[in-house]
């Protein structure tokens, strides 16, 4: 009898989806990043893309995209342990990055999945999530 060819080892993994809620009032969000965290892979990194262009249908005329873009690119730089918050371990800088926040760049509630390969993972989700 042949053996069966063994399945990839399967890894969990958490993630949660960066958004820009540009009028809290009128509760109208977008989609910009997701921030994948895997335990088992020492795996955490964030990808964040802005596209000014569908932000603007919905955001307020004031809107300063310059500070929102910069504060979108303290998501990735953090993840990859840039700064004070970097120095922590993954697992806290993770739950550092997707604690509820009262701005108008805010994390989703944190999801879980499984992977054979977290990076391809976080593209597959900012595919999905965000693209």
């Amino acid at each position: 009898m042949p053996e069966r060819p063994s399945k990839p080892p399967y890894t969990s993994y958490d993630y949660a989806v960066i958004r820009v809620i540009p009028s809290i009032t009128r509760g109208e969000c977008m989609n910009v990043g997701v921030i994948l965290f895997c335990r088992t892979q020492r795996f955490l990194d964030a990808h964040v893309e802005l596209d000014r262009a569908r932000l603007a249908a919905i955001a307020p005329a004031h809107l300063d995209y310059d500070r929102v873009e910069a504060a979108l690119a303290l998501f990735p730089a953090i993840a990859q342990g840039a700064g004070p918050i970097g120095a922590l371990p993954l697992a806290d800088r993770f739950h550092w990055l997707t604690s509820p926040r009262s701005t108008i760049i805010q994390p989703s509630v944190v999801h879980c999945g499984r992977c054979t390969d977290p990076a391809a993972a976080l593209t597959h989700l900012m595919d999905v999530m965000v693209r």
